[in-house]
């Protein structure tokens, strides 16, 4: 496992030039893709409340295994090193379809003391898109509703306006169109849902705040062929980090929506956010190799894709200290390393976490950066 030093490189000289970099310099070389950070996965995610957990561990133990880790507020893993976070969003059109979790009776029934109440502003009563993991199981997050998790982001995003990009992976929990669900189960999105989803992004970050498919595809006619050359020959491609920093960008995590989001949208064209799409498709600039290999991985960042990778899963490798899935991810060419245990938040069974050298909140990307790239330019992190 890779462990935290100090940051102290302020400029170095450049092996080519044999003059002092500085990181302004490096930003004007430096692309988007070249880099790789820190995620944590289910970021909102703040835990189970004790009687919940307990009737979970009654009725299903092995849930509860997988279930048993919990974030820090958004705004406090960013500031830990935390440059990509996950966000899962439920429909509800009208509001109101997920305030009362089903375990909440169940706590009742059982004859279990009252846990604090899940929403005590009544933010699920409202219209809007709502973020939690489970519906009626595990519906306690840091930010209810997706706007508030956005305007807690945006927050973190003007007080450091010079941090590296910072990609929000969104994950749509939903039923199937054209299928009945229950009263309280989650909505199918279409469409239209996509629709209002990406109206809650614009409703939240200004357009020179993001970074879009309509940015990267530019004059190219699919987003594989404009993040394939980045030969500046033609308007498009990954940004330049000097053209970044301070923004966001927007990621879908699941592959089976991909083909409702791009509906009347080819290439992503108008939308506001990447889809997880098989590379080679038109809309592909994005796509997620959890368990991939290193071999993988690096295939696909040379072809110029970001790409987002699992370290550890279900809290299995943090109570053994299982370091071998987070050493192959480190040493490929994903973008995003996404954990359960950034190094701000670590195991409380055995101390895991996963971190990038020295400390760092990020580094050059080991698959795509040039040997020019100075990681110590990039983000000295927060003390």
């Amino acid at each position: 496992m890779m462990k935290c030093g100090a940051f102290f490189v302020v400029a170095v000289t450049s092996s080519l030039s044999g003059l002092a970099q500085t990181p302004a310099q490096q930003d004007r070389v430096l692309r988007l893709n070249q880099i790789q950070v820190i995620g944590s996965h289910n970021s909102y995610h703040s835990g189970i409340a004790p009687s919940e957990r307990r009737l979970i561990e009654q009725q299903n133990p092995k849930a509860m295994r997988a279930l048993d880790y919990a974030h820090a507020p958004l705004a406090d893993q960013l500031s830990g090193g935390v440059r990509q976070l996950e966000i899962d969003v439920y429909a509800d059109t009208k509001g109101g379809r997920y305030a009362h979790p089903a375990i909440v009776e169940k706590v009742a029934q059982a004859g279990l003391p009252a846990d604090p109440d899940f929403d005590p502003n009544h933010e699920m009563e409202k219209p809007g898109f709502k973020v939690m993991h489970v519906l009626n199981v595990d519906q306690r997050s840091s930010c209810h509703t997706f706007v508030g998790c956005l305007t807690v982001v945006r927050g973190w995003s003007k007080q450091h306006p010079q941090h590296l990009p910072i990609f929000l992976l969104v994950e749509t929990k939903q039923g199937h169109a054209g299928v009945a669900t229950a009263p309280d189960g989650p909505e199918p999105f279409t469409s239209e849902t996509f629709d209002a989803l990406d109206a809650e992004i614009r409703s939240v970050f200004h357009a020179d705040e993001m970074i879009t498919p309509d940015q990267v595809r530019g004059s190219y006619n699919t987003l594989p062929d404009a993040i394939r050359t980045n030969d500046g020959k033609k308007a498009g491609g990954w940004p330049l980090l000097a053209d970044a920093r301070g923004k966001v960008v927007f990621l879908m995590d699941q592959r089976p929506v991909e083909e409702v989001y791009t509906a009347g949208h080819t290439a992503l064209r108008g939308r506001a956010i990447f889809t997880n799409a098989a590379p080679g498709a038109p809309d592909a600039a994005f796509t997620e190799e959890n368990s991939g290999t290193k071999a993988e991985i690096d295939a696909l960042a040379k072809q110029g894709y970001l790409i987002r990778t699992r370290t550890d899963d279900g809290t299995e490798e943090a109570r053994t200290n299982d370091h071998a899935r987070a050493e192959v991810a480190l040493a490929s060419g994903a973008q995003m390393l996404s954990t359960d245990y950034p190094s701000s938040e670590p195991s409380r069974w055995t101390g895991f976490f996963v971190g990038l050298p020295h400390g760092l909140v990020a580094r050059c990307n080991p698959a795509t950066a040039p040997s020019t790239c100075i990681d110590a330019l990039l983000e000295p992190a927060e003390r």
